[in-house]
């Protein structure tokens, strides 16, 4: 029998991933975007220019972080080695074993090895691509098995790497228009995502998950949206005073409120379904026909 106070037939809130594993989808997400948001602004021939040796070390750096955090939750970590060895079914094996490229990839990148930036791309959205599977391949769980979930992880990341990218901005030679026009699209396309997966999941939210959610959501759209468009628009309003200020918050209020949904998606609203029991036995009563 479980120890768990809440075990039975109401949801319960899980316990298998904590922080750590917030951590993983957070460094993993912000990563990839920023590396992938970067290399795309890079035009052909000016990728030394413009896409900066600093940059890509800091989005493997985040991605490696992110992975360290999962390691550190395994309760014995030399069986992390098993996470290879399951990539018939496992999301999270695949993961793993996309990451084994993107690193060798990205060093080589660092290098300045001819064609080697676009490979580190094209890997970094396959990883990204295959964490953006994982929750929803948990099926226990209402806020996470949503189909849905997927495309809004996926965007979250892009979003929140973009806003690492305006928001050191300042550092890389400025914000251009494209950057910036890629940044609303990302902004826009996140908070209409969000609330297309809100609507698939919302009928099956246990109360303590959807307050989770809902504060999130708060964050998300007012933080995370509105203030950051509003700043883009004062930036572009202003002139050059003030423009890499005004970039900065609105980037940094665009990967803040991504990982804040991140983590309160898992740590707060990551209720369990509970058991379905259409008949409960009552003692001194037959049961059945």
């Amino acid at each position: 029998m479980s120890k768990h106070p809440a075990f039975g037939p109401n949801p319960w809130l899980q316990t298998s991933w904590d922080w750590r594993a917030a951590g993983n989808f957070i460094g993993g997400g912000v990563g990839v975007g920023l590396l992938v948001v970067s290399a795309l602004l890079a035009a052909p021939g000016e990728g030394a220019a413009l896409f900066s040796n600093w940059l890509l070390l800091l989005s493997l750096a985040l991605i490696g972080l992110g992975l360290l955090c999962v390691w550190l939750e395994i309760g014995r970590p030399l069986r992390a080695l098993h996470v290879f060895f399951n990539p018939r079914t496992s999301w999270m094996s695949r993961e793993s074993l996309v990451a084994l490229l993107l690193f060798p990839a990205g060093l080589l990148a660092l290098l300045n090895v001819a064609g080697l930036l676009w490979v580190t791309g094209a890997l970094a959205l396959l990883f990204l691509y295959c964490q953006s599977r994982m929750l929803p391949a948990t099926k226990g769980i209402p806020a996470w098995r949503s189909p849905r979930l997927t495309a809004l992880m996926f965007s979250t990341g892009l979003c929140e790497g973009c806003g690492v990218f305006v928001l050191l901005g300042h550092w890389h030679g400025g914000v251009s228009s494209a950057a910036q026009a890629l940044f609303l699209v990302l902004l826009v396309a996140r908070l209409a995502i969000y609330w297309r997966y809100r609507a698939s999941v919302e009928s099956n939210l246990a109360p303590s998950a959807r307050a989770a959610l809902n504060q999130a959501a708060r964050t998300l759209l007012l933080g995370g949206t509105i203030a950051p468009l509003l700043l883009l628009l004062a930036a572009n309003v202003v002139g050059t005073n003030g423009t890499d200020f005004l970039l900065a918050l609105a980037g940094a209020g665009a990967a803040f409120s991504g990982a804040n949904f991140k983590y309160a998606l898992i740590t707060r609203a990551s209720f369990n379904q509970g058991f379905a029991l259409t008949q409960l036995p009552v003692r001194g009563v037959r049961s059945g026909p």
